[in-house]
């Protein structure tokens, strides 16, 4: 991973699994901030844009799959889970709602560490996409830029999560009721204005666009291939 150093947020009620997996994460040249409930790491989440989070699921409080269910959305951060071993269905239930990977309590140093590497460094590749250029257009998600003939065009976050997970399921069919939970929003017409907004910035022709199409009596897909 070179120079970069990933930022990660270790969540475990149990104070001993939260030391030693912080200096192992330590003595591997990762940044780390522990939180021991999903309250905690909710508010830190907010502020922080962490690379990685290591979520225990049977916490006190919210657990763990709750947890992701509130927040994965929104992040789009990789998530590890540690399960006990007798949690099958819960592994399961993490996996479908949006967790990247798990492993069972007791785990080895080295079997979390090549996960996380390996987690860490597909992002970084899905980062490294987030400049798509295609024709006179590029989108640069990382600035929150649109460069369309010379002419630059500032996105919004909300703006940026649509493009995100459209560039990375190019022809893949979006309902307005997928959009809507992409950006909490459960009104129609505000996500017909937001998509007009986004054609504005990327089609030569808004009004009979090239790229961001509406499939009638579906949604909406983006053709960039």
């Amino acid at each position: 991973m070179d120079n970069f150093i990933a930022h990660i947020l270790v969540v475990d009620d149990d104070e001993g699994i939260r030391s030693l997996v912080k200096k192992y994460l330590n003595e591997n040249n990762f940044l780390v901030t522990t939180s021991d409930n999903a309250e905690d790491a909710g508010k830190k989440v907010k502020i922080i844009k962490f690379d990685l989070i290591i979520l225990d699921i049977m916490m006190p409080g919210k657990s763990g799959l709750e947890f992701i269910a509130e927040h994965q959305n929104k992040l789009n951060t990789p998530v590890i889970l540690l399960t006990a071993k007798g949690q099958p269905n819960e592994r399961i239930e993490g996996l479908e709602i949006g967790a990247d990977d798990y492993l069972p309590k007791p785990f080895e140093p080295k079997e979390l560490i090549l996960r996380i590497k390996n987690i860490i460094n597909k992002t970084i590749q899905i980062e490294q996409k987030r400049v798509l250029e295609f024709e006179n257009i590029k989108i640069d998600l990382n600035k929150l830029l649109i460069l369309k003939d010379k002419t630059e065009f500032k996105i919004n976050n909300t703006e940026k999560i649509i493009l995100e997970k459209m560039i990375n399921n190019p022809g893949k069919t979006f309902t307005r009721e997928d959009i809507g939970k992409l950006i909490d929003l459960n009104k129609e017409r505000s996500i017909d204005v937001i998509i007009t907004r986004l054609r504005k910035k990327i089609e030569i022709n808004p009004k009979s666009p090239k790229f961001l199409q509406t499939i009638r009596g579906s949604g909406y897909v983006l053709w960039i291939e």
